[in-house]
């Protein structure tokens, strides 16, 4: 038996585009990710294209982004915009509605989604705030 990738485990580029225009769907129209989506610019289409590449390569499929940009040091790339507790809450809050819309629940999409929950929280370059 051959070990496929997880991007081709759980339906390839289709489903990277639709959970990529999906995401971006959501946090132009969630007032919960109104904090995320103001730190983006005022169109997001170049956002959600280097998403579908970063996250092309990172499942297992043709490394797009790294092809483009080089290694994709997000956390440094990211720290023109403040990105704080509203943020990433915002932007996993999208993450998290679209990825459910689009992949069918199993054990390798519930581990995947671990994983992006903790990168989320380590692409903060702020402060926490405090409850």
């Amino acid at each position: 038996m051959t070990d496929i990738s997880p991007y081709e485990a759980l339906g390839g580029e289709t489903m990277v585009r639709q959970l990529c225009a999906r995401f971006y769907t959501l946090m132009d129209t969630l007032p919960e990710a109104a904090a995320c989506r103001a730190v983006h610019p005022p169109s997001l289409t170049r956002a959600e294209e280097k998403l579908f590449e970063y996250l092309t390569g990172w499942l297992g499929g043709p490394p797009l982004y790294t092809d483009k940009y080089g290694h994709p040091r997000l956390r440094h790339r990211h720290l023109i915009a403040p990105i704080g507790k509203a943020e990433i809450e915002g932007w996993l809050l999208c993450f998290h509605k679209a990825w459910s819309e689009t992949v069918p629940d199993s054990p390798l999409s519930r581990s995947i989604v671990d994983k992006i929950d903790a990168l989320g929280w380590h692409m903060a370059n702020r402060p926490m705030e405090t409850s």
